[in-house]
C-alpha cells in the first residue's frame, strides 16, 4: 500500500453517538448547581441559644417549632421586616423534660420531622447511580467500537465488518508494480476482464470462479497482487485478515462475515481479499491446538456466503495463505475456491525485474549491476529484495553520499544474510582458527569440480557465524546431480578438515557444517536414491506436516534393518566426502597457507583477490 492510500472502513458514514459522555457530565453538574443554589437562596434562620429560645417561648414570641434530630427550627410570631422570621437552636445533650409541657402551655404548634436528607441530596442519591450506569455503557460501547468494532452501531457495532475498503480511484498500485509473477498475473487477467465486463461472460453462459486462492511462501507478493488486481479492474477492494473475524464472543466472526459479504454485494462489482485465511479455514473437528467453535462457525459462514453467490453477482473472493495443506477440504472444492494460483520464490530473471521496481526511486552508481545482485540473492522473496534495497539506501544515507554503490549492496547483502558485524568477538587464537576453517571451504570451492563459483571469504563475525564463505551460483538450480551433491558435501566438511590438517585438531566451529552435511547425506539416501546399497527407494524419515489438523508425527515406513543400512550409508557418504576434502587440501596446502595469511591481514577477500593471490604466489 502506498503512502497516498488512506484506508477506509466499510462504514464510511459514521455519525457520533446520540448520547455523549460530556453531555452527561454537564447534565449532572446542572442538577447539582440548581439544587444547591435553590437551597442557598432560601431564607436562612438565625442561630440562637437554647436558653434564649425558652425565654422567647415564655414571652409568647414563638408561633411554631419543628424538631429534627438534635435541632429545633421555629417561626417568630408577628415578625417585622427588620426582625428575623425564623430561628434555629440546638437541643442540649441532656434531656429537658420541661420543654414539651412548656410549648403546650403556650399554645405553640409542634412538628417533628424524620431524619431525612435534604431534597437536593435525595435527588442526587437517586439519580447518580443511573447516570453512572449510562456513562459506563456508553464508555464500553465506544471502547469496543474502537478496539474490535471498526464500524458504527454503538454498543453492538463490534459485530459489523471491519474490512478496510479501498475505492478504485484511491489505489495507485498496478500490475507494473508487481514484478516476477507473470504466470499469476495471467491467471488473474480473466478475473479483471470479468469484473470490468461481466455482461460479456454472462452472454456466453460462462461463470467466473467465485474464489481464487493465492498460495506461496511469505513475501512473494500475494497481498500486493490482490491490490493490483482490484486496481486494474477498477472495482472496490475489501481487505481483511482472517484473524480479524475471531473474537472472544461466540457468533461475532460469523456476523462479521455476513456483514462483509453484504457490503460487497451492495457495491458489486467488487473484490474481497482475505489475507492469512488459514487462521479461520483450517480443518474442522480436530479438537486440538486451540480449535474452537467460534472459528468453525466463522468458517461455516464463509462457506455459506460463497455458496450464496449467484451467477449474476460480480463479486470475487481472493484469499492468501502460506499453508494450503491445512485448509479445510470444503473450502477448496469447486464452487468456492475454484482456482489456485501458486506464487513461488522468484527465479533469477524475476529477481532482476523485482529489483528494477524497488530501485525506481533510488539513485544508483554506475558500478551497480542488478543481474549480479539477482545472482547473489538465491532464495530471496520479493519482500527480502525490497529489504535489501532499503538497507543499501540506508547505508548510503548514513555515509552522506548521493548514490548507492555496489559496495553498499554487498554490505547490505551480508547484513541481511548473516547479521551485523561484530569485529571484537574473537581473540587471536580463535581468529586464526576461523581463518583456517574458512580457507578450507574456499580452497575446495575453487579446486573441486561441479561446485558453485566462490564469491567471498570473510573472517569477520556476523550474527551467529564466526566467519563466512559464500558461493554464487551461476544460475538457479531445480535439481541436483549426484556429482554436484558429493562436491558440495566435501566443501561443507572442508573447514573441519583444514583445521585437522594445519592445527592438528578440530573444534566446535564445524557444528553447523556437520548438521547440514548429515541432513544432505540423509536426503541422498532416503529421498533421492543416490545409494547403491539402499537403492532407488523413498523412505519417510521426518515430520512432514507438524501442523494442526494433521498427524504430529509420521509413522516410519521401514524396518530396523533398513534403518541400520540407512545410518551406515549416511556415515559412509560423509566419510567419503571427508576423505576427498582431506586429499584435495593436502595437495593444495601451499595455497591454503597463503589464503590463511592473507585473510588474517585483510579479513575479507573476494574471488578476484583470491585468484590474484594464488596466481602470483603459487
Amino acid at each position: 500500500m502506498t503512502d497516498e492510500q488512506k484506508p477506509q472502513t466499510t462504514k464510511s458514514d459514521q455519525k457520533p453517538h446520540p448520547f455523549d459522555g460530556h453531555a452527561l457530565m454537564w447534565l449532572l453538574w446542572a442538577f447539582v448547581v440548581y439544587y444547591f443554589f435553590t437551597d442557598l437562596n432560601q431564607t436562612r434562620p438565625v442561630q440562637i441559644p437554647y436558653s434564649q429560645f425558652k425565654q422567647e417561648v415564655v414571652l409568647k414570641k414563638v408561633e411554631s417549632v419543628t424538631f429534627k434530630l438534635d435541632e429545633i427550627r421555629g417561626k417568630y410570631l408577628g415578625a417585622s421586616e427588620t426582625d428575623p422570621a425564623e430561628f434555629r437552636t440546638i437541643i442540649p445533650a441532656t434531656p429537658d423534660p420541661e420543654l414539651l409541657p412548656l410549648l403546650e402551655a403556650n399554645n405553640i404548634t409542634v412538628t417533628a420531622l424524620s431524619a431525612a436528607e435534604p431534597k437536593w441530596l435525595q435527588l442526587l442519591i437517586g439519580i447518580i447511580p443511573w447516570l453512572l450506569i449510562m456513562a459506563f455503557f456508553i464508555y464500553s460501547s465506544r471502547l469496543m467500537q474502537k478496539r474490535i468494532g471498526g464500524g458504527s452501531g454503538g454498543l453492538f457495532g463490534f459485530s459489523k465488518s471491519n474490512a478496510r475498503l479501498f475505492e478504485a480511484k484511491e489505489s495507485k498500485i498496478s500490475y507494473d508494480d508487481v514484478a516476477g509473477v507473470e504466470g499469476a498475473k495471467q491467471d488473474l487477467q480473466e478475473i479483471i476482464d470479468f469484473l470490468k465486463q461481466p455482461e460479456k461472460f454472462r452472454a456466453i453462459g460462462a461463470k467466473m470462479p467465485r474464489g481464487i486462492l493465492l498460495m506461496g511462501p511469505p513475501g512473494t507478493g500475494k497481498t500486493l497482487l490482490a491490490k493490483a488486481t482490484a486496481s486494474e479492474a477498477g472495482v472496490p477492494f475489501f481487505s481483511i485478515s482472517g484473524s480479524e473475524f475471531i473474537e472472544m464472543y461466540v457468533g461475532v466472526g460469523a456476523s462479521r462475515v455476513r456483514d462483509m459479504f453484504k457490503e460487497a454485494r451492495q457495491r458489486a462489482p467488487a473484490l474481497i481479499f482475505i489475507d492469512e485465511i488459514d487462521s479461520v479455514g483450517r480443518v474442522r473437528g480436530t479438537g486440538m491446538g486451540g480449535g474452537s467453535d467460534e472459528r468453525e462457525q466463522t468458517l461455516n459462514q464463509v462457506l455459506a456466503e460463497m455458496d450464496g453467490f449467484s451467477g449474476d453477482e460480480a463479486v470475487v473472493v481472493l484469499a492468501a495463505t502460506n499453508r494450503p495443506d491445512v485448509l479445510d477440504p470444503a473450502l477448496l472444492r469447486p464452487g468456492r475456491f475454484d482456482r489456485k494460483v501458486m506464487l513461488e520464490l522468484p527465479q533469477q530473471s524475476a529477481r532482476r525485474d523485482i529489483l528494477k521496481v524497488h530501485v525506481r526511486k533510488v539513485p544508483l552508481a554506475a558500478d551497480v549491476d542488478l543481474i549480479e545482485i539477482a545472482r547473489m540473492t538465491v532464495g530471496f522473496s520479493g519482500a527480502d529484495l525490497a529489504n535489501l534495497v532499503n538497507e543499501a539506501a540506508l547505508l548510503a544515507a548514513r555515509e552522506s553520499v548521493s548514490e548507492v554503490t555496489r559496495r553498499h549492496f554487498n554490505h547490505a547483502h551480508d547484513k541481511v544474510m548473516m547479521g551485523s558485524e561484530r569485529k571484537d568477538l574473537l581473540n587471536p587464537a580463535e581468529r586464526k582458527r576461523t581463518a583456517v576453517h574458512e580457507s578450507g571451504h574456499a580452497i575446495l570451492a575453487l579446486r573441486l569440480p561441479h561446485t558453485d563459483p566462490l564469491r567471498q571469504v570473510s573472517i569477520i563475525p556476523r550474527g551467529m557465524a564466526l566467519g563466512t564463505t559464500e558461493q554464487l551460483p551461476e544460475e538457479d538450480r531445480h535439481n541436483y546431480a549426484q556429482a554436484y551433491v558429493e562436491s558440495r558435501l566435501a566443501v561443507m566438511l572442508g573447514g573441519r578438515c583444514a583445521e585437522k590438517l594445519i592445527l592438528g585438531d578440530v573444534s566446535s566451529g564445524a557444528a553447523n557444517d556437520l548438521e547440514q552435511a548429515t541432513r544432505l547425506a540423509k536426503m541422498m539416501v532416503t529421498q533421492w536414491g543416490m545409494s547403491d546399497v539402499v537403492g532407488p527407494v523413498h523412505f519417510r524419515t521426518g515430520t512432514e506436516h507438524p501442523f494442526l489438523g494433521y498427524e504430529l508425527t509420521q509413522e516410519r515406513d521401514f524396518s530396523e534393518a533398513t534403518a541400520r543400512e540407512i545410518d551406515e550409508e549416511v556415515r559412509r557418504i560423509i566419510h567419503q566426502a571427508e576423505q576427498l576434502a582431506i586429499e584435495t587440501l593436502g595437495k593444495q596446502q601451499h595455497e591454503l597457507d597463503l589464503l590463511v595469511t592473507e585473510l588474517l591481514e585483510k579479513e575479507t577477500l573476494d574471488k578476484s583477490s583470491i585468484d590474484q593471490l594464488l596466481k602470483t604466489k603459487s
